[in-house]
Order: structure tokens, then sequence, then C-alpha cells
């Protein structure tokens, strides 16, 4: 059942033709089709439960979260389909069961305990699963309401880079760029120059369109979809600017007049069936930062994510003076103590009270 579910998971993030009504609508529909342990879709009930499962996927969520529940959703569904269980008449104990057995498989093919992050965020899908029931008089009771949630470390796992580091990044894919001159190559320049110039969420890069540039008072500007299916707007420095630049001149030539997804998959040079113009994934840019961080010669290479030019963006500014509140709004946190973490972070590093000790206790040593 788990590999059943998984094709449906991929899926909901590329519908055929996302500009068309509905696109995403009958995907969805497909996916949640499979989920287990439901009943039957009753086409004259228009509030049965897939039916609102499918609306409940497609509400106020970014391409990423949808995926993330869904999982997280299925792997509910099928606990409560392998004991027999209702999800409707789950009760908070069942919740309890299901929530000691979480487990994540790793790289090797082996299950291990999952993390506090990842129980706590499937309890979170599942919850506000039941909770849309719940408001649409489907469901009695939300059986995860009551559940205790494990504490989180607040501290992501993933890497900044050092301002070092950073530029090492730039100055590779750039060079990269020059030396292939392919429109491919010219692509993924401005993507990590995007990424790591302006802090923006990889969803806000990847569902950027070209007609999202524009100007404001002099400035080059980029229209993007934000945490909450919000639009805001970011400008674009010089150096973001002229990897844009080349890469859209150079697809300009190839296309004509442009269109469609800012940044787009290149057509195959033996395929033709791959035509190119698909709008880049997550794990599109996930692949590229990992490959060029490792051919940059960047000790985290293998533990880069999307999430680490966030994390670069902040620590790089607040570290050199930039007021934490610019910080908030560049990097849309609607509360400030989550860009207070980053700041903290840097405290336990950079500036930890660690070496100031190390050297008031070395002046009284003896050498």
């Amino acid at each position: 059942m788990a590999g059943e579910l998984i094709r449906p998971v991929a899926r909901l993030a590329e519908p055929a033709d996302p500009g068309q009504p509905g696109a995403l609508r009958a995907v969805l529909v497909d996916a949640v089709g499979t989920l287990p342990a439901l009943p039957p879709v009753d086409p004259a009930d228009r509030y049965g439960i897939r039916a609102l499962t499918v609306l409940w996927l497609e509400a106020d969520k970014t391409e990423h979260t949808r995926r993330a529940y869904f999982a997280d959703l299925a792997a509910w569904l099928q606990w409560c389909g392998r004991g027999g269980l209702d999800p409707l008449a789950a009760r908070r104990a069942d919740v309890d069961a299901w929530k000691a057995t979480i487990t994540v498989t790793g790289r090797d093919g082996v299950p291990r305990k999952a993390s506090s992050s990842t129980v706590s965020r499937r309890l979170a899908a599942v919850s506000s699963w039941y909770q849309y029931l719940e408001d649409n008089d489907v469901a009695e009771r939300n059986p995860v309401s009551a559940v205790k949630r494990p504490r989180v470390d607040r501290q992501s796992p993933f890497p900044a880079l050092a301002e070092e580091e950073t530029a090492a990044l730039l100055d590779h894919v750039t060079r990269r760029a020059q030396r292939i001159g392919s429109e491919a190559a010219h692509r993924d320049a401005a993507l990590v120059s995007l990424l790591f110039h302006t802090g923006l969420r990889v969803s806000g890069v990847t569902t950027a369109r070209v007609s999202d540039l524009a100007h404001d008072r002099g400035h080059r500007i980029l229209w993007y979809v934000k945490k909450g299916q919000t639009r805001d707007f970011v400008p674009l420095a010089p150096p973001v600017l002229a990897a844009l630049d080349s890469y859209l001149a150079l697809r300009t030539a190839r296309e004509g007049e442009l269109s469609g997804p800012l940044l787009v998959t290149t057509p195959h040079p033996r395929d033709p069936a791959k035509a190119g113009g698909r709008a880049l994934t997550q794990r599109d840019v996930w692949l590229a930062l990992r490959r060029y961080a490792k051919q940059a010669g960047l000790a985290a290479a293998d533990s880069i994510t999307p999430h680490t030019s966030r994390r670069t963006v902040a620590t790089t500014l607040l570290a050199n003076g930039v007021p934490i509140e610019k910080v908030q709004d560049l990097l849309s946190h609607n509360d400030i103590r989550i860009t207070r973490g980053y700041d903290a972070a840097r405290h336990k590093l950079d500036s930890s009270p660690v070496y100031t000790l190390a050297s008031v206790i070395g002046r009284h040593q003896r050498d």
C-alpha cells in the first residue's frame, strides 16, 4: 500500500496543465481516491469524506504543504486500515497508539524512530483534516486535539553558509554558466543568485512567472506568492539581474516572446518528447544546490537544502548589523521570534561566551 500512495503524492504538485481551471482539482481527486480506510465516493453527496478531503488539500496550501499533508494523512489512514478502525470513530487513545509507531525510512532502507518535528507535523496535518471535517459537520470530534505534541527543537538542523562559502557558491555557478554558455547553466546561475540574494522560499521562486517581473520607483522587482498564499514583492539587486537577464536572453532566443514560469526546464537534446517548459520543482532546486555545493567544495554540501539559503541570508544580514525588523520583513516572518532564532544561532557560534571564558581562564594558566 505504501508504494501505491507514493505515486499520487509525487503528482500532487504537477497538474498536466497548471493554467487550466480545475487542473489541480482533478489531480487531487485522483490522489484522494487512492487513500485507504475511507468510504467510497458517493457522487450525490457533495459533503462526502473524500470530496471534503479534496477541498481540504486544495484550500490555502502551498505545493510543499499539500504534498506533506497528503502523505501524513495517508500514513494515519493506512494505520487505521490495518487495524480495521473507522477513522471517524477514532479516539485520542487510537492517535496515541499510532503516534508511538511513527517511523521514517533512511536512505539505507532501515526504518527509524521519527524525529520530534516529523511527529509534530504529522499530528498537525491529521488534526487539520479532522478539524475540516468537524467544521463541515461530518466528524463529531477531533481525536488529535488533546494529543500531546512532542517538544520541537527550534534550531534548524540545516546549515547556514558563511559569507565566504556563499560567495564561493555564487562564483562557481556564475563561472560555470560563462564557461558552458547553455540556457540550463545560466538558468541555474539565476536560480542560485535569486535564492541567496533574496531569501525567498523555494516555493516563491518555483511558482514565479515571467509576468511577475516588474518595475517600481526605479527598482526591478519580482512579485511572488508567500506562505499563506498572499502576494508580495522583493527588489532584485544588480547581481541577480545580471544572472536573470543573461538566462532570459538565451531563453528568448529559443522561444521568442516569453511567458509562463520564470525558471523552466530546457528541451532534451535527444528526446523530442521532452520539450521543456515545465516549471522547476522543489526537488529540482534541491538537487541543483547539492550538486553545485559539492562542485564548489563546500563543507556542508551533503546537508545543504533550499532552506539553507534563507538561513544564510538571515544570519549574514544580522551579523552585518541589519535591524532584525528589516530581516523579518524580507523573509516574511509573521512572528519576529522566528527571525530571532536565526540571530540566536549566530550568537551561539560567532560570539559565543565560551571563547571569552577560555581567554579569561587562559590568562591565569601557566604555559
